[in-house]
């Protein structure tokens, strides 16, 4: 797509959706009218209105619409106004069918190795050449087909769970799968080497020895038997093959991912794509909003100056004069939108729910606090005896009720901002409740002493105050000048959208596991600085930055307008607040992070959002959170994953379980890689110098599903813990196999090749037993070999034990009966070796053991974790000669890949898989869209969460929005409600605030955007009169 740093976004609908003819059907205003409306705002949005359509009304009429009505609930007008501007639906995208993904299954090239083999051995296996039993003859090729189904359905399970993509391919792989798509490389490749030179080795071998050393001829009757030899050989080779590469890794990750995942709900993270739940464990800064995510949304009255008292919380209404209490209830409950309230929670432990303007909210939830019930108040003064209403704008800042009294007087309730209702003020109530003169130097000593600090608490102040009006003395009441004046102050109270409680600490962690954390607000630079300070963000005596919109980009552009990478790498790594920002604004910070190269590694950045201009923003970012509540469709179709409570500390769990999931994977490579090392060194030397593997093929299966199936659900389901928050980011270039883990490898490796051999070539002494070695081809099971293949299935099960811990930690058992899982696969694993060595018989080559001999086997598995004790003694440090492996990608293989965004994604593991020399990489390739993980868990909560009536944009009538760049223009539409400046409001003069909807939970006068972005969706081809027109007109 290019550079998206001065870029705008525009949403295009589907060819066949674009009907944008002069007033089609009728209507009086087109689709393309209505877009470039979206794209303004504030007083610009209102100039443009007055000009096109001379005002509100007049665009209603257009419409055809009511701003109090909504529509007329007509099915036929419905219907027409569909087929004008489109339909508010995003369509799915199209499955890959089922033969579609078994016949992707059907290319990997080892598994066509083992059909192959399977084939040939099960039609030699129905010959029976003179003098040999057909029976025994079946043995190999029965276990062939037996390993044939477990590569199969193995590589069929990882392509049945492929799902849609849901989105546009992200740039990069994620860290983990670069990683190990390289690693799987490496191994796949000396794993082929090996197991071909394991057969050309056999081959020679019984050549030579056949007809060089014994001078046999090869005769034709003899030929079947010399060819079940040669498939005998094959198979080991292919066992070797097996055994070398580990096609457990896909299974591995995927169980990882996906229970992380199905956890991940319990903390409030829908997972879309599942590779960004590992890429969060790499996160090394996150780009927050505030209201909502670090705040609670909740407006909230946290300071009071009632009767010459300045209450840092709020007061016992004993402390209260009652006149003054009496006053304060009325005044609040009157002089509101009676549409504004405070509802029940909807369950139980829950807060109360906010309905309406949340400044009002705050007032309302003030009298609450204050053990006073506003519903009575508006009960005896319903909203239809109200006499006279100022309704709020953003000029004066003010709200006033007039209601008539018993007496026959009038009282006039006024609130709003203090700076200005307290310049009309000319009296106060004092702590008596009696009215007390309030002079301009009174005024001044309450700016200085209770305003202001307020202020840099972060709080705006809201002044309430009330006027008297006999019966003989009835104003003009259209001069609101004047009714609005003389006021006497009742009270001023500082509201804040509080932040939520355990923000601060989840904070801490980030700043503690190395993770920068940003704030990315509309809101205004004094209160998004107070809230920073409060989450933790900044810090005093820290050198950080604190930027409004318009200041970052004047130090990020040349002179040109345009953004400079030198320039923003000096601005971001100290900016920690980011105020007054637009969506571009956010997008530019975000790419600007992720392509800056001044650090020693590429940040890996996550960002949040909630409005639909976010969606290049969550897309360009690593991954990319959308608000699970206050978010549009667009957002969470952009982004990686939904936060169903929109709260930060759910953004530090998904930390968590990103680092799990990636050190699940080092705990599962450690395990599996000792296991491959050690048996293909036993099956490549045994077959060389005894002409056969001490372990059978029907043995390494069973060891390959204790290393694939069961040690990946077991070490892939560890639950995460507070330890992994105490790190740095592992980073992208960080390998996978860390030298401590190398050095387990080998440590271990060592152990059990030692013990192999000792009971290779000695053991039959040790036990007084018969030697196995150079057995005829069809002999039955020797106690010798049992015992090898009991010894080394034993020390894998202890040695599973020692692959918990990664780093060197000597207590292997620490928090192991936490996972019950890894707990009930050991024993099972356990029970079921019992059965196949004393029943296993033919088919498993195993013949049954003694007590003895069964304690001796477990005597040496628990040695491994006396070992282990041994390997963890010795310092990693010294051991000089030890290599890390596993790392990510170089830079020189990543050139083609960091193409312009949008491109398809060339990735690795395909091409070496086009070049046949990898098992099961499709599967990993597809990790991330598991349909049966998505499926799960999608029917319920995630459909209520993207279903076509919650929030959304106009943009969705169209058709799917697809993201097209403007590289000239850059300033695209603010569609997050902010707090507009004195000074901006006295020369825009926007329109008044309604309900916050978005981004920001303090009112503006910026809505115009908001509302027809946010309700058009949802409701602007209904008949409630919840439509955009009404809701702009309501702001007006």
């Amino acid at each position: 797509m290019g550079d998206m740093a001065n870029s705008s976004i525009e949403f295009h609908p589907k060819p066949q959706q674009q009907r944008e003819a002069p007033h089609a059907g009728g209507f009086g205003c087109t689709l393309a009218e209505l877009r470039t409306l979206m794209e303004l705002r504030g007083a610009e949005a209102l100039q443009k209105i007055q000009e096109a359509y001379g005002d509100v009304s007049g665009l209603c009429r257009r419409l055809k619409t009511s701003p109090t009505e909504g529509l007329a609930d007509s099915t036929n007008d419905l219907e027409k106004r569909r087929q004008i501007y489109g339909q508010n639906f995003i369509p799915p995208k199209q499955p890959k069918t089922f033969l579609q993904l078994v016949w992707e299954a059907l290319q990997d090239v080892t598994l066509i190795i083992l059909e192959v083999a399977a084939i040939v051995s099960l039609g030699l296996s129905f010959y029976a050449p003179p003098g040999e039993e057909s029976e025994a003859k079946k043995q190999d090729g029965a276990v062939a087909m037996e390993m044939q189904p477990l590569k199969s359905a193995e590589g069929g399970e990882m392509e049945e769970r492929e799902k849609k993509k849901a989105n546009v391919p992200k740039k990069e792989k994620s860290v983990l799968q670069g990683k190990l798509t390289k690693l799987a490389v490496q191994i796949g490749k000396a794993g082929l080497v090996m197991s071909a030179i394991t057969v050309i080795i056999l081959v020679l071998y019984f050549v030579i020895e056949t007809f060089v050393v014994d001078g046999r001829v090869w005769l034709a009757e003899c030929t079947p038997v010399y060819v079940q030899y040669f498939v005998k050989f094959f198979i080991i080779g292919v066992t070797v093959l097996v055994v070398a590469v580990p096609e457990g890794l896909p299974l591995a990750v995927t169980i990882s991912l996906a229970y992380s995942v199905k956890k991940m709900m319990k903390d409030n993270n829908l997972v879309r794509h599942l590779d960004a739940c590992e890429t969060m464990g790499n996160a090394t800064a996150i780009c927050s909003d505030k209201t909502g995510t670090l705040t609670t949304n909740r407006m909230t009255v946290v300071q009071s100056y009632l009767g010459d008292t300045h209450y840092k919380e709020i007061p016992a209404p004993s402390a209260l004069t009652p006149k003054i209490l009496d006053l304060l209830v009325h005044a609040i409950s009157i002089n509101s939108a009676y549409t504004t309230k405070i509802l029940p929670p909807e369950k139980e432990g829950a807060l109360p729910r906010q309905v309406g303007n949340k400044t009002e909210c705050a007032l309302l939830g003030f009298v609450l606090d204050l053990k006073r019930d506003f519903q009575p108040v508006r009960e005896q003064i319903p909203e239809d005896k109200l006499y006279k209403v100022y309704t709020f704008n953003s000029v004066r800042k003010s709200m006033s009720t007039v209601i008539r009294m018993p007496d026959g007087g009038f009282r006039l309730f006024s609130k709003g901002a203090s700076e200005i209702l307290l310049k009309k003020c000319t009296n106060i109530l004092n702590s008596n409740g009696e009215l007390r003169s309030f002079r301009p130097r009174d005024r001044d000593d309450m700016v200085k002493k209770i305003i202001e600090p307020m202020a840099c608490d972060g709080l705006r102040t809201i002044c309430i105050a009330y006027r008297d009006f006999s019966a003989g003395q009835e104003p003009d009441w259209d001069n609101e000048n004047e009714v609005v004046g003389d006021l006497t102050c009742i009270a001023v109270v500082g509201i804040e959208d509080p932040v939520r409680p355990e923000v601060p600490e989840a904070i801490r962690k980030c700043q503690r596991a190395g993770i920068t954390v940003r704030m990315v607000t509309g809101d205004n630079i004094n209160t998004a600085r107070a809230i920073a300070a409060k989450c933790g963000i900044i810090q005093p005596g820290e050198d950080f930055l604190c930027l409004e919109g318009k200041e970052f980009n004047r130090r990020i552009r040349n002179e040109k307008g345009e953004i400079e990478q030198e320039r923003l790498d000096k601005v971001w790594p100290k900016l920690r607040v980011l105020a007054r920002s637009s969506p571009t604004d956010k997008h530019t910070l975000v790419k600007g992070i992720i392509d800056s190269t001044t650090g020693e590694q590429r940040q890996v950045v996550a960002v949040t959002g909630d409005g639909t201009n976010d969606g290049p923003a969550l897309k360009k970012a690593d991954v990319g959170f959308a608000m699970g509540i206050a978010g549009t469709d667009v957002a969470k179709e952009a982004s990686d994953i939904i936060l169903t409570d929109d709260n930060f500390t759910s953004i530090v769990k998904a930390v968590m379980w990103g680092r799990n999931v990636y050190d699940s994977i080092s705990k599962f490579l450690q395990f599996q890689l000792t296991v491959n090392v050690v048996a293909v060194i036993v099956a490549f030397t045994g077959a060389c110098i005894t002409q056969d593997s001490p372990l059978k093929a029907v043995q390494m299966l069973w060891v390959n599903l204790i290393m694939d199936t069961f040690a990946s659900l077991a070490l892939a389901t560890e639950p995460p813990t507070e330890s992994l928050l105490l790190r740095k980011p592992y980073g992208r270039d960080k390998p996978l196999i860390s030298r401590t883990m190398m050095k387990n490898i080998l440590g271990h490796a060592v152990y059990q090749l030692t013990i192999i051999f000792t009971l290779l070539f000695v053991g039959e002494l040790f036990f007084d037993i018969d030697s196995g070695r150079n057995a005829p081809l069809h002999s039955p099971p020797s106690e010798h070999y049992t015992i090898i293949f009991n010894t080394f299935v034993m020390m894998q099960l202890f040695n599973e034990i020692n692959a918990r811990k990664i780093h060197g930690e000597r207590n292997v058992f620490d928090g192991i009966f936490s996972n019950p899982i890894f707990c009930t696969i050991v024993l099972g694993t356990f029970g079921i070796q019992i059965v196949i060595v004393q029943f296993g018989g033919k088919p498993f080559s195993c013949s049954p053991l003694s007590t003895e001999q069964w304690l001796w086997c477990l005597f040496v598995g628990v040695g491994e974790l006396v070992w282990g004790q041994v390997i963890a003694t010795i310092p990693t440090s010294q051991l000089k000669c030890l290599k890390e492996a596993g790392h990510g990608p170089g830079k020189d293989e990543m050139t083609d890949e960091e193409l312009a965004e949008g491109e398809e994604e060339i990735d690795h593991a395909e091409r070496e898989l086009r070049r046949g020399q990898i098992l099961w990489f499709r599967g990993l390739n597809r990790i991330q869209t598991q349909i049966r993980v998505v499926k799960a868990f999608r029917s319920s909560l995630y459909e209520g969460l993207e279903k076509p009536e919650s929030k959304s944009s106009i943009h969705n009538f169209m058709a799917t929005p697809e993201f097209l760049i403007n590289d000239y223009t850059h300033n695209i539409p603010l569609i997050d409600d902010t707090d507009v400046d004195e000074n901006e409001e006295r020369l825009r003069a926007p329109p008044p605030p309604a309900p916050n909807q978005n981004n920001n939970a303090i009112d503006s006068g910026i809505y115009l955007a908001t509302h027809v972005t946010k309700s058009a969706t949802s409701s602007a081809f209904s008949s409630r009169p919840g439509s955009p027109l009404h809701s702009v007109e309501t702001s007006l």
